[in-house]
Formats: structure tokens, sequence, C-alpha cells
């Protein structure tokens, strides 16, 4: 098995020329706004009100009502509750049955215009539905993959929300293969209207826990905000892979310490990449997710 230092990079020099012609042609911008997307995170119920307390110790912000409803197009119950913070958002779910296949392994939820609209722009881009519409207590959801296997649910809601705007827009942390690193980064410009903003084929590998190496990190802006694409061959230390969202803060280590006065545990270290101090926590429950400052 070849272990090169550059096995990542020479191994995904695919290039997206074709993605800037494919977004034009997608269906009329049916995002929101980064505000109006949320984390998915699923804990235990008696591991909700110790998430909760601690990742508003973290970031700020403040919980909606935690409310028990059926969320699935399947009999089911949880705990449902918004945690809205300067620099994200976290749908937040703690069931009382049995998740129902395939809720828990979506990463990621984005608000839409319209549902229907959104479906079909999706399926245009080359998303699969795994679960077709169906209604909420406050609107109607889907679940669509994205090649490489990437799940996100998409809503719509009856009365529309009004949030107010991050002060820092997270970034939605995706994995994916070499093979299908090309493919998902169209399909999602296509389907977002979005744009890549760096495309490093040598990124350095700390980034991934793996120091002695390179591979290849997309990061893409879009209506639903920040999305970093980080294609790997699957050989990844814990927990990189675990984190779904990073987040920006304004002073790392001022964060870290409300973390782990918090209850968080430090999973990796902070270090510098990319102009970014970064690490990576875990909060009670086990939501892992990156955290970092911009450089100044």
């Amino acid at each position: 098995m070849v272990r090169s230092r550059h096995l990542l990079g020479a191994v995904v020099a695919t290039t997206l020329l074709a993605a800037p012609a494919l977004a034009k042609d997608a269906a009329p911008l049916i995002g929101v706004g980064a505000q109006y997307d949320t984390a998915h995170v699923y804990v235990t119920p008696d591991d909700v009100e110790k998430f909760v307390a601690s990742f508003l110790a973290t970031f700020g912000g403040q919980s909606t009502k935690q409310v028990v409803a059926t969320v699935t197009p399947t009999p089911s119950s949880t705990t449902s509750q918004l945690l809205q913070t300067p620099v994200g958002t976290v749908s937040l779910f703690g069931f009382k049955t049995g998740i129902p296949y395939p809720f828990g392994a979506e990463r990621t939820g984005y608000l839409v215009t319209d549902l229907d609209a959104a479906i079909k722009a999706a399926k245009a881009a080359g998303a699969d539905v795994v679960v077709a519409p169906f209604p909420d207590p406050i609107g109607r959801d889907a679940v669509i993959q994205w090649p490489g296997g990437v799940n996100m649910q998409l809503y719509w809601h009856t009365a529309k929300p009004s949030y107010p705007v991050f002060e820092t827009v997270p970034e939605n942390r995706v994995y994916v293969s070499p093979d299908r690193a090309a493919a998902f980064t169209r399909a999602f410009l296509r389907f977002s209207k979005g744009k890549v903003v760096s495309d490093d084929a040598k990124a350095p590998g700390a980034e991934i826990g793996r120091p002695n190496d390179h591979y290849r990190r997309i990061r893409i802006e879009s209506v639903f905000g920040r999305m970093t694409v980080l294609v790997s061959d699957g050989h990844l230390p814990y927990p990189f892979g675990r984190e779904t969202t990073g987040y920006e803060v304004a002073d790392l280590k001022t964060t870290l310490d409300k973390a782990k006065a918090a209850g968080a545990t430090l999973l990796v270290e902070p270090f510098t990449s990319d102009r970014r101090e970064q690490a990576v926590v875990q909060f009670p429950g086990g939501y892992v997710a990156e955290i970092h400052a911009l450089v100044k």
C-alpha cells in the first residue's frame, strides 16, 4: 500500500472547470441564509440538558423551548430544541425511542424557500432523495444524499422564521473520497449556486491529523454559508471525520477555556494552519466540533 506524503494531492488532481457553467443552469435560488441552517446533533435524553448548558456556556446564545414531538415520517418520539448562538445554530434531538433509519446520519439541515423546488433542484444536480418529503409539526422535510454519501436534510417552515445573522458563519465540514470529490463539488455548486473560494491540492495534513502528509481541501461559499470539503483516503485518526461543523470565534483560547469549564473535552490541542488557529473538542453527549480563530 502506497503511503507517500503526496498521495492524496496526487490522486485527486481532478479540476472543477465545469462547475461554474453547471451552477448557472440550476433552478432559482432556493436557499434562505446561513443563520437558518443548523447542525444536527443527536444525544441521549439524559445528556440533553448537559449538552445545552455546555454548548451555550461556550458560545453564548439561547435555546428555544424544548418540545417533545415526532420529527420523522414513521412513529418516534424525541425532545427537540434549537440552540441559537452568534457562531452557529444546532438542532438538538434527544430520542426517547429508537431513531428511525436513516435519521441521525444527516449532518446538517438547510432551510429552503420551497421544498418541492429544492428537491427538484437537488435531483437535477445529482443528489438522491433518501427520505421523500414528509410533514413535521412546523413544516415539511426531506433527506437527500450527495455524491460521496453526504446526507443533508432540507426544511420548509409553515411560518416564515426571522433569525439574526451570525457574527461569524460556521462551516459545514464534509469528508469525501478522491473518487467522488469532483462529483460532490459540481453537484453542490449547481444546487447552491455557490462558488469555490479556494482549492488546495497540497493542504497541510496536520488539519486531518496527519502532519507528515498532504491532502486536498476545497472551500465553498454559498447562500447556505460556508463549506470545507476535506478529500481523504479515509485513513483518519480520531476524532477527524467526526466533526461535522467548524465554528469561528474571536479568541480560541478564551473559547476553549469556557468549553472545558463547561464540561467539554479538548480532543485536539490548538495548532495553526491556513491562517487559522484551530482545535477539536467534544461536548457532553458526544458531539464533536472543530473550533477556530483567524490568525491576525
